[in-house]
């Protein structure tokens, strides 16, 4: 058995988290820390809990864990580091944007990974730090990573990807209350999202042309996963597409590709990423989809930490989708 803490615990992806640990046979849930919920029971937050925890929010951490995740906003994980500080042992997962990036990798005498194992798998078995990919940036990533490596994105990418309300974060805005977000749909940060950077780098790392990305994000009035099309030009016929795809995924747990148009309800509340090709002349389209909350955060840091741990890669993440 591992120790395992949760820092900022009373959000959408610690209260995942949460559920994650709790259902892993090699993991002992030390601490959840939450300064807006001490001493209050998780089940506050996380009515969907009840029944299966009777720990508390922690006002405290215990440095000594062999696991912490920080499940932080965006630029909140380096200042918690500067004012909290771990045991040598400790293995850290940040699912912030604040270590993305090659230039933020390194932070103290620590050393971040970006964590997507479908690219990274070895790097993150024997690291100590992990940066945990953007949920958009998983999607996209996973739909264009073949092509890349494959050098077919000379010419320009276009992207159009939606999300449920969740991936605004818990705390309220105008544009994830309800009244507005219900029967309402809109696009938003048009070209400029800043998971551009992070999915840039990664296409990039194998040393081929990339053309730029023009990705549109959009909100959907659904509570909970990505839905994710990309077309460009490609050189080749369908079939080959799809054993460009075949071959790069064949060794991964949790990406699959389909061969019927897919939808969101097949990989909500899963670890999965769908994957489905359709060609148009010489354009090709791909469909990729994934749930946020799970293969975009929370079930993604879990599958980086049984990578680090040797831990079967699956294990907590034998997870079912409803599609009725």
């Amino acid at each position: 058995m591992i120790s395992a803490g949760i820092i900022g615990g009373s959000g959408y992806t610690g209260g995942e988290l949460i559920r994650l640990l709790l259902n892993h046979r090699s993991v002992a849930l030390d601490f959840v820390f939450s300064t807006t919920r001490a001493n209050k029971p998780i089940t506050s937050a996380h009515s969907d809990l009840l029944g299966l925890t009777a720990l508390k929010f922690s006002g405290g951490i215990n440095p000594n864990v062999d696991v912490v995740f920080l499940c932080l906003g965006h630029g909140n994980s380096k200042q918690f580091l500067n004012t909290h500080h771990f045991a040598s042992h400790t293995k850290i997962i940040d699912l912030s944007n604040d270590f993305r990036l090659k230039g933020d990798e390194q932070f103290q005498d620590k050393t971040f990974v970006y964590g997507l194992p479908e690219l990274y798998r070895e790097q993150i078995k024997s690291v100590n730090q992990i940066a945990n990919p953007g949920c958009f940036a998983t999607a996209i990533q996973l739909a264009l990573l073949p092509l890349a490596k494959a050098n077919q994105l000379q010419n320009e990418v276009h992207i159009n990807a939606v999300t449920g309300s969740t991936g605004a974060g818990v705390g309220l805005s105008p544009t994830s209350h309800f009244s507005w977000r219900n029967n309402n749909v809109s696009w938003y940060k048009p070209f400029t999202h800043q998971h551009l950077g992070e999915i840039g780098e990664s296409l990039d790392s194998f040393g081929n042309e990339i053309a730029p990305l023009r990705f549109l994000p959009n909100r959907g009035n659904f509570t909970r996963g990505i839905f994710a099309t990309a077309y460009t030009k490609f050189e080749g016929t369908l079939e080959e597409a799809k054993q460009l795809y075949h071959d790069f995924y064949q060794d991964a747990l949790f990406t699959h590709m389909a061969e019927e148009p897919i939808h969101l309800k097949q990989v909500v509340n899963t670890n999965n990423c769908h994957i489905h090709l359709h060609q148009h002349e010489d354009v090709l389209l791909i469909t990729s989809a994934i749930d946020n909350l799970v293969k975009g955060a929370s079930g993604q840091a879990l599958q980086n930490m049984n990578l680090m741990f040797n831990f079967e890669e699956d294990e907590g993440l034998k997870l079912k989708a409803g599609v009725f």
